[in-house]
């Protein structure tokens, strides 16, 4: 194991960011998150929370933090047809988990009682 992140996120906090208008998703989501949490209607604020924490918690693996010099947008998940999570990095982001020493990014995503968690597993 080359890192370990893990990270919480209020998902009533993103419930209030989103109802303020979509400046915080193009900030710090790709144009297909979007498209994803879109799609999920009423569970979209859920779904941002998570992946939201998801962006996180790979920082934090990384050892750089949100501050780091890699832009969230960098650092995007996707969902296989079983609904599995994954990641889907940018140049910046991979070029990061290689001088790490990582070549594999693990992502597992959960939420309940207003709470979405992430923890991600860098090999």
């Amino acid at each position: 194991m080359k890192g370990l992140g893990i990270d919480l996120c209020g998902i009533q906090r993103i419930q209030r960011v989103l109802e303020g208008g979509d400046g915080f998703l193009r900030r710090y989501f790709t144009q297909e998150e979007q498209a994803y949490i879109a799609r999920r209607g009423k569970a979209g604020p859920e779904s941002a929370a998570a992946m939201f924490a998801a962006k996180e918690a790979f920082l934090k693996a990384l050892g750089t933090g949100i501050d780091g010099g890699i832009p969230l947008t960098e650092v995007s998940v996707a969902h296989e047809e079983s609904g599995q999570p994954r990641y889907v990095l940018g140049e910046t982001a991979q070029q990061a988990m290689a001088q790490r020493g990582a070549g594999s990014a693990w992502l597992s995503l959960s939420h309940e009682a207003g709470v979405a968690a992430a923890v991600c597993v860098l090999e």
